[in-house]
């Protein structure tokens, strides 16, 4: 999980969700949500892992940018 600022400077939460079931292929992805409010956010069901090791490592090292126009992206297709 990582804490970012979007582009308005509000402080937005990137995160890993994860499928249930046997299809571990691509089974886990980056979910985007605002800081306190966890079940209001978007999913990016673009980026996929397939294990929480290497959805956490990837995310750590995104850098604030990235999530910023991956943010963007999730949110556009959401509104739009």
């Amino acid at each position: 999980m990582r804490n970012f600022l979007d582009s308005d400077g509000d402080t937005w939460v990137a995160a890993v969700r994860s499928r249930e079931g046997f299809d571990f292929k691509g089974r886990h992805h980056l979910y985007f949500h605002p800081e306190g409010a966890e079940d209001q956010g978007v999913e990016l069901l673009d980026v996929q892992w397939n294990s929480q090791e290497t959805a956490e490592r990837t995310l750590a090292t995104m850098s604030g940018v990235e999530l910023r126009r991956r943010l963007k992206s999730a949110r556009g297709r959401w509104e739009g």
